[in-house]
């Protein structure tokens, strides 16, 4: 692995001499990651000069979803956006938080936990219902559970499980692992077929797949 500086980023060259094609990334570092067959110096600084302008815009991707931090107790990331826990979506947490017997710092993440639970029971079956009747899919049951590093998954069983920190994620991209779990009941994979039934119903499926894959799980 070879690493240098481009303009104000970083770069890691891995070069792998099984590669048939040249890959380029940039990671939640904002680290520029180059995966490649052995080519050139030359070969590289211009492809990092031609791909400039998409690396600054997946820069800017990354940066804007960044995990967003809240006061706790005052505020709360509800669909994208830190809102006063005076507002009326916030109502099930501010009674929640009222009723605590101790306001340590773990009680009070377990009750943003199971605000963020109660909104998922509200606000995603609606969805689920409206895109599996769009795509004609029938699922079984939804479930609902904090998980660390998946937004959602769909069992063979026709079981769809949703990641309760979703709700923190702005409204499209709430809808983009809908219909990325329900494509799942017609194929268990990710094929070509998979993702243009995903983009059948969400043309700019690619696009939220990259902002989601930018945001960060807490």
């Amino acid at each position: 692995m070879h690493k240098f500086s481009f303009k104000e980023f970083e770069v890691e060259h891995i070069v792998k001499a099984k590669l048939k094609n040249t890959y380029l990334s940039i990671d939640k570092n904002f680290r520029i990651v180059l995966k490649s067959p052995m080519v050139s110096q030359a070969f590289v600084e211009k492809l990092l000069l031609e791909k400039e302008p998409w690396l600054r815009k997946q820069y800017k991707i990354i940066k804007n979803n960044q995990a967003q931090k809240v006061n706790l107790e005052d505020e709360v990331l509800l669909f994208g956006e830190v809102i006063s826990i005076d507002s009326e979506n916030a109502l099930f947490l501010r009674k929640k938080l009222s009723k605590l017997q101790s306001s340590s710092e773990e009680n009070i993440l377990k009750t943003y936990d199971a605000f963020y639970k109660h909104i998922a029971q509200e606000y995603l079956p609606q969805r689920v219902v409206y895109f599996s009747s769009l795509m004609q899919l029938s699922f079984k049951e939804i479930k609902y559970r904090k998980m660390r590093r998946r937004w959602g998954s769909c069992s063979t069983t026709k079981v769809i499980t949703f990641n309760t920190q979703l709700l923190k994620t702005p409204k499209e991209l709430i809808d983009y692992v809908i219909v990325h779990e329900l494509a799942h009941l017609k194929h268990m994979n990710h094929s070509k077929e998979f993702h243009l039934l995903v983009e059948q119903y969400l043309p700019n499926s690619k696009q939220l797949r990259q902002a989601l894959k930018n945001m960060q799980l807490t």
